[in-house]
């Protein structure tokens, strides 16, 4: 079957992309180490109908549909590793409708989380994500994407309410509705928020919103190490205290940073706090951190109440990982993300930062901490098989060093193809119920083939 020909009979020639450069940038992802491999095709539908009429065609032929979004995520979720179709939704990208007085947006997959920000700011509210990339709204709710603000207002699944779904027999479905909450039969809405393309492809979202803050301060906190820097985070989420943001970066970070962005930070492991609430409460909050950071041997603690010196602040915050790649742009970064139990932050911080020297290699590590999730980032040689064997010998110690505390082995990343073992090592008990669930939404295994399941083989007619 030649497939672009079948495609011409499905949509309009203007819906269909071959050219090489197309190909290869939806083969790739901007951030990501694993190895790239284009589709065949490169599909841009604008509607709900055509995403269905695109995978009745490749359900009934065999042929892999791979969702892709920015192509902004590092665990090779965009990437056909079985050729196929990218099925890019960056034409579905309108608001469909705000409404201030429910805390709600309808929104196509395509629309960013920093266009959505843009138009909310009019009636006073805001969506919560902030992945630090201006990714797609439906790419981050395939992931679940967490980021600066989930310990005070949750991750995406906390945020989607409903979901129109195309399963990959043309299937539309509905997950939820405008409720804030529904106890009314199983929670698919959840089920689907996180399965990374592997069950169907989102066409509409629903959001919950939130009032912007009357008063709002950002902070940095400069200390002496790591696990300081962690233990300082720690007791401020016990405190009690309504911070919205706790993120942390290390003395590399801040190198990298100063060098990307002409800044001139002190470099040390450093907290990046954000503090909203009423006037009399983020005065209280920031004396509570400013009290704690000190008993940590805080080096200096700096507040910013202007909005701009704020938004600068979250740059440099939000571009560590750019700045990070920047430092070895002839290599690519492997980043490993992992979430503990809180009260085992500050070792697991320091686990790491011993792990990447021990293995010589020139790593970073940054994260939400505020809820227990930290990334380590270090660039590697893909095309050194030795220097690949290590780093993949560091991301396994830092995966099972969360493992071992009841932790998770990727906070807001995801499985994609990068950790599937480690998926199975986690929640091995319940993969063959997962794996039912994966066959009654797509029978013939055509969506996101190769994703999430180790074991999972594509069909020899694919």
């Amino acid at each position: 079957m030649d497939l672009l020909a079948g495609l011409a009979g499905v949509l309009p020639v203007d819906r269909i992309v071959s050219d090489a450069d197309e190909l290869e940038r939806h083969g790739g992802g901007i951030f990501t180490y694993h190895a790239p491999r284009p589709p065949d095709a490169v599909v841009c539908p604008e509607s709900r109908d055509e995403v269905a009429e695109v995978l009745r065609f490749a359900n009934e032929r065999g042929v892999p549909v791979v969702p892709f979004g920015e192509g902004s995520s590092l665990e090779a979720h965009t990437i056909p590793v079985h050729g196929g179709i990218s099925l890019d939704l960056g034409r579905m990208n309108e608001i469909v409708e705000v409404r201030p007085d429910d805390f709600v947006a309808r929104v196509q997959p395509g629309v960013t989380h920093e266009r959505l920000n843009a138009e909310l700011r009019e009636h006073g509210l805001f969506f919560s994500v902030d992945p630090g990339w201006d990714a797609s709204l439906g790419g981050m709710a395939g992931t679940n994407a967490s980021g600066t603000n989930a310990v005070r207002y949750g991750v995406m699944r906390d945020q989607v309410l409903d979901l129109e779904v195309v399963l990959a027999d043309g299937t539309v479905m509905r997950t939820g509705g405008m409720a804030m909450k529904s106890s009314a039969g199983y929670h698919l809405t959840g089920l689907f928020v996180g399965s990374e393309g592997t069950l169907g492809v989102f066409t509409e979202l629903t959001l919950r919103l939130y009032p912007v803050p009357e008063k709002v301060l950002a902070a940095r906190a400069v200390f002496p190490g790591i696990e300081e820097a962690g233990r300082a985070a720690v007791a401020m989420i016990r405190s009690g205290m309504q911070v919205g943001r706790v993120e942390l970066v290390d003395a590399r970070t801040i190198e990298a940073v100063n060098a990307y962005k002409s800044t001139e930070y002190m470099v040390a492991p450093t907290l990046f706090l954000e503090f909203g609430g009423s006037e009399a409460g983020v005065q209280s909050d920031v004396a509570t951190a400013r009290a704690i950071s000190s008993a940590e041997g805080c080096v200096g603690l700096e507040v910013e109440a202007d909005e701009a010196a704020r938004e600068r602040l979250w740059e440099a915050r939000h571009e560590a990982g750019l700045a990070i790649t920047k430092l070895n742009p002839d290599k690519k970064p492997m980043t490993t993300d992992v979430c503990v139990p809180i009260g085992d932050l500050p070792d697991a911080l320091g686990h790491a930062r011993e792990t990447i020297a021990e293995h010589g290699f020139d790593g970073a590590i940054l994260g939400h901490v505020g809820d227990g999730n930290y990334h380590a980032v270090f660039p590697v040689d893909t095309e050194d098989p030795d220097e690949m064997r290590k780093a993949e010998e560091v991301n396994e110690q830092i995966v099972r060093y969360a493992l071992e505390r009841g932790g998770t082995c990727t906070g807001e990343h995801g499985v994609g193809s990068g950790k599937m073992g480690h998926l199975e090592e986690e929640h091995g008990d319940t993969l063959p119920f997962m794996r039912g669930i994966k066959r009654l939404a797509d029978p013939n295994g055509v969506m996101n083939p190769g994703k999430i399941f180790a074991e999972e083989a594509w069909p020899a007619s694919g």
